[in-house]
């Protein structure tokens, strides 16, 4: 049994090993196929790559040929242009040698020439001098005294036309003087052109109905006592319908006034306590657009540099007219008019235009001094560090005192011209209401005439007559007569409408 295993073990070791000889020579052939292809692979890979080195050396041999043979192209053509250069020298210098040579040749004949003229001028110098000594011979005097009399005589030649010629731009500047200067003063009122429209401060508060009006009272007159308090203004309540009169001297109070009640009308809640909170916001108001006022009036002009003082005043000048003229569009206007006709003149327009705004800001002052404005303006001008000369326009523009620079005449003229021209200041209030009253006066001297009533500014009359007194015949001939009588009697402007009214009244009582 142990030899059965054993020669089995044997025959089995023995088949092992003959499978692995002849694997191993099997794996010995199969390595020695793959180091032959990998020698063949390697061979192929050789010959290509040898091929491809050879081609480029070849591409890199023809671009090398390439650039050599361009760039020769190139020395060659730049070879070309130096040798064409030198061809040009050499002519540029050729020509300038010629050029020399034609030079050398003129300046010789110019040296020739002024030989000859030199000689020539010698010869006519020796001609002028005895030219000269048989002149002297002849006249005889000296050269010098000839021409010391000649220089005389045309001297007082000179002069005498030159007089007559001076007195004759004197009596031109005469005569053309008056036309020039309305001439300056037309074209500065030209220049200016402002409206000749009118803007006034306004004392009459217009209401939408009259039961307003018991509101504004109040009970027993306590909110209007405590409006007239508040506001240092009389407030006249009255038959006049749908309006309120304000009554004070200072306009600014006024104007308070007026934005007061009309602030408290829209709110609708009217007493005493409301009154001075209203009134108090409302002077607050008023003092910042007065200021307001007057800075921006001085943007408006270009004057800079003055005093805040003097701005404030400027604007108070908006609450205030004179003979119905608004003082600051008065103030404006006159500032545009001195700083147009001094430029006119030569002067300095800016300090022209300062004077001429400043010159009425005497009737604007926080007092109210016994001193003429203009006067009282000089003051406060100095006061404030204005300059001398624009202290005395301002005092000198109503000959309060002497003028003493150009600026004063200007001021005073440009003044009277934006108070004088056409619908710049109403008439006098007092002429206007003796006007009114002559107007009624005159109606009611016929007899049966019973009331008279001067409206729509006096260019209305109407009369009223009795029922019993005049017929309706009479009344048209009365008519007549009354507008013949203010025809022919009375001055006024435009034209006065005369009508009489007649009317008959039946009145009873139910009782």
């Amino acid at each position: 049994m142990v030899e059965i295993i054993i020669t089995a073990i044997i025959t089995l070791l023995f088949g092992v090993g003959i499978t692995w000889f002849i694997f191993s020579n099997m794996a010995n052939v199969r390595s020695k196929k793959i180091i032959e292809d990998a020698k063949k692979e390697a061979e192929s890979i050789k010959k290509d790559k040898l091929l491809e080195v050879k081609e480029k050396f070849i591409s890199m041999k023809a671009d090398l040929e390439k650039q050599i043979s361009s760039r020769s192209s190139k020395v060659q053509s730049q070879e070309a242009k130096l040798k064409q250069r030198e061809m040009m020298m050499m002519q540029k210098q050729e020509e300038v040698q010629k050029k020399n040579s034609e030079l050398e040749i003129a300046r010789d004949n110019l040296a020739t020439q002024l030989e000859v003229i030199e000689k020539k001028k010698q010869e006519l110098d020796k001609i002028h001098k005895l030219e000269i000594e048989r002149l002297e011979a002849l006249s005889g005097l000296s050269a010098e005294e000839a021409k010391e009399r000649l220089a005389q005589s045309l001297k007082d030649e000179a002069q005498t036309a030159a007089s007559a010629y001076i007195n004759e731009i004197m009596e031109e500047a005469k005569m053309t003087a008056n036309k020039e200067a309305k001439k300056i003063v037309v074209q500065s009122i030209q220049r200016v052109a402002t409206e000749t429209a009118i803007e006034n401060t306004v004392t009459v508060f217009h209401i939408d109905s009259d039961e307003i009006k018991g509101r504004i009272i109040g009970r027993e007159g306590r909110n209007i006592r405590a409006l007239e308090a508040a506001t240092g203004i009389e407030i006249i309540v009255d038959d006049t319908p749908e309006a309120i009169i304000l009554s004070g001297f200072d306009p600014v109070r006024r104007e308070i006034a007026r934005l007061a009640l009309h602030q408290l009308v829209q709110d609708g809640r009217i007493h005493p306590a409301r009154i001075e909170e209203i009134v108090n916001r409302v002077r607050k108001q008023v003092e910042e657009e007065i200021v307001e006022t007057g800075k921006r009036t001085a943007i408006d002009l270009g004057i800079h540099g003055l005093h805040p003082e003097l701005i404030r005043m400027i604007g108070r000048m908006k609450y205030r007219s004179s003979y119905g003229q608004n003082l600051l569009q008065h103030s404006r206007e006159t500032a545009n008019l001195c700083a147009i006709m001094a430029s006119e003149l030569g002067l300095n327009p800016k300090k022209a235009k300062r004077a001429g705004l400043l010159h009425d800001i005497g009737k604007v002052p926080d007092d109210e001094p016994e001193l003429p404005h203009a006067i009282l303006g000089m003051k406060l001008a100095e006061k404030y560090k204005e300059k001398a000369d624009i202290v005395n326009a301002i005092g000198a523009h109503h000959d309060e005192v002497e003028m003493t620079s150009l600026l004063a005449p200007i001021v005073q003229v440009c003044d009277a011209i934006s108070g004088a021209r056409p619908g710049a200041r109403r008439e006098i209030v007092e002429a206007y209401i003796k006007r009114l009253n002559d107007l009624e006066q005159l109606a009611l001297s016929y007899p049966g005439v019973l009331k008279t009533y001067a409206i729509q500014a006096g260019r209305e009359l109407r009369v009223i007559v009795g029922a019993d007194k005049i017929t309706d015949v009479e009344t048209e001939s009365l008519s007549g007569e009354i507008a013949k009588k203010i025809q022919d009697e009375m001055t006024y402007p435009g034209q006065v409408k005369i009508t009489v009214i007649r009317e008959t009244r039946a009145i009873s009582f139910a009782k």
